[in-house]
């Protein structure tokens, strides 16, 4: 038998208080793709800190061995590892923009890594480059030699760490779940690119994911974690077709589309209406900043949402669905068209009118732990808003009382109120974001991508609350999101935006499996299918 290109033996972590990694085994082959699934929080990105030895000081090795080409990276000093990293085993960030220097152009960034371990001359530096950024299908790569990350998009900052992570050859890659964030068709475009790479080059990927669809487009192997715990290893189809660990059985049932919503001939009264809404924002330039064009981020859209309903709103990144909504939140002025809630006209409000409003629609963030307040606990990040519109009680008992019963609602400890968010999964915390909403009282709630970051068991789990929660209140909801596997089981309406433009609008059942527009076909077809 071939000795693997790396071998993780028994490898064990722990803090002063708690293990975190208990005995993990597995072999990587050259040339093979090893996907590692199970959810947050299961030790798969810790996993991959202790390969490349870049471990914090306050997490401990207890015993075990990494081996790369049939040698311990635990025996090498950490000058030789320094050499290693980039050169031999290179990684991909989950988060670019924070993986990204941002005052650095992105020439600079992977020539950065070329002039520290292959020591290339400058002359040659720039050809090189622009060479890799050409071949990660980065368009117009002189021109974007010299921009700074701030200025590519999501999948762009992607396609960049890639050809930084490839800048020096290395025969092993791992990367941390390099498409969480990206819509289905950059995802479907990133894949694609890692596997003609992977192929060309006989490049060994330690995938990491929580998306399964992506597991069956990408992977040879798979091997599941659980708290610390690899509880089986097997090959992609026996993964799908035969899954022995009940762990491995239940993510692959979480994974499974629910049930579409049941879909009814009587449709009720609009609770909110848009009629030909515009957004625009001016392009300024030169010394003096003059306004040269405007881009039309909302440009012309008319929707309507009925009560107790959810109209999932889907398209690609930068497509204009987060600015539709902070439009109807009045968080972006309007160019033009008319908003109506309930029958009334609420386009030119009144501060004191628009006070009122803003109890009725709230909004649930893609990432709750930037919208939550890390310096308040989460009974006072409720109870602000409820103080804020003037709907909180006046009694602090009450008040505690009252942030007890939403913490109940969305199936949290009560107890849970004096702790700060970095204490909670990012499950709990977008069940605190819920919570949080729900404090006003609303009639319509704009969900903004609220499932993106989340692993397969949670994202199931959020999705059955917000069905419960509309079931039981009567609410609204305008679906925002780009994974389209969820649209079945929580809309009953879906609107496709392209370009600032609703290309196509109508029922699940018509939508997601008669697609009429070219653009939604091309969406539905980038989807990652499990064979």
């Amino acid at each position: 038998m071939k000795q693997p290109l790396l071998s993780v033996q028994n490898l064990s972590l722990s803090t002063a208080q708690h293990p975190l990694l208990h005995r993990v085994s597995f072999e990587i082959a050259k040339g093979e793709i090893f996907a590692l699934v199970g959810e947050s929080g299961s030790g798969k990105s810790l996993t991959s800190l202790a390969i490349l030895r870049l471990l914090p000081e306050a997490i401990h090795l207890d015993g075990g061995r990494v081996s790369f080409k049939g040698e311990s990276l635990f025996g090498l000093s950490e000058r030789a590892m320094q050499s290693l990293r980039g050169r031999q085993i290179a990684m991909i960030f989950q988060e670019p923009m924070s993986a990204l220097n941002p005052v650095m152009r992105i020439g600079e960034q992977v020539a950065e890594v070329l002039r520290l371990h292959l020591n290339l001359p400058s002359t040659q530096l720039k050809a090189r480059v622009i060479a890799l950024l050409e071949e990660v299908a980065l368009d117009s790569p002189y021109e974007r030699y010299r921009w700074y990350p701030h200025q590519l998009s999501g999948g762009q900052k992607q396609r960049l760490l890639i050809a930084i992570a490839l800048a020096c050859e290395p025969t092993l890659l791992i990367a941390d779940e390099p498409t969480t964030a990206l819509d289905v068709t950059i995802q479907a475009q990133i894949l694609t690119l890692l596997q003609t790479i992977q192929s060309r080059r006989k490049l060994s990927i330690l995938f990491i994911t929580h998306d399964l669809g992506v597991v069956a487009q990408i992977a040879d192997r798979v091997a599941v974690m659980r708290e610390g715990r690899v509880v089986e290893i097997t090959t992609k189809e026996a993964f799908f077709s035969q899954p022995q660990h009940p762990y491995t059985q239940q993510l692959l049932s979480d994974a499974t589309p629910p049930a579409p919503l049941p879909q009814t001939t009587q449709t009720p009264s609009p609770l909110l209406e848009l009629t030909d809404l515009r957004v625009s924002f001016a392009i300024k330039k030169g010394l003096l900043q003059r306004t040269v064009g405007y881009l039309h981020a909302v440009d012309g859209v008319s929707l309507s949402i009925p009560k107790g309903k959810t109209l999932a709103l889907v398209g690609e990144s930068g497509s204009g669905k987060s600015t539709l909504g902070r439009a109807i939140l009045s968080l972006v002025p309007l160019s033009a068209g008319r908003l109506w809630f309930a029958g009334e006209d609420i386009t030119h409000l009144t501060p004191t009118q628009r006070h009122s409003y803003r109890r009725k629609i709230q909004v649930i963030f893609q990432d709750p732990f930037s919208a939550l307040n890390p310096r308040m606990t989460i009974g006072e990040s409720i109870l602000e808003g409820m103080i804020s519109l003037d709907v909180a009680p006046t009694k602090p008992h009450a008040q505690q009382a009252q942030i007890a019963s939403l913490l109940r609602l969305v199936e949290l400890d009560p107890s849970h109120a004096h702790r700060y968010p970095h204490e909670f999964s990012g499950g709990q915390r977008q069940r605190i974001g819920i919570a949080r909403a729900l404090a006003l009282d609303p009639e319509l709630i704009i969900c903004d991508e609220p499932t993106s970051a989340l692993d397969v068991t949670v994202r199931t789990q959020i999705l059955t609350l917000l069905k419960r929660l509309q079931a039981d209140r009567g609410l609204s909801y305008l679906f925002i999101t780009h994974d389209l596997s969820i649209i079945d089981s929580i809309a009953h309406d879906v609107a496709v935006m392209q370009h600032g433009k609703i290309v196509e609008h109508g029922s699940v059942t018509t939508l997601m499996h008669h697609p009429k527009h070219p653009y939604t076909q091309s969406l539905l077809a980038s989807v990652p299918r499990r064979g």
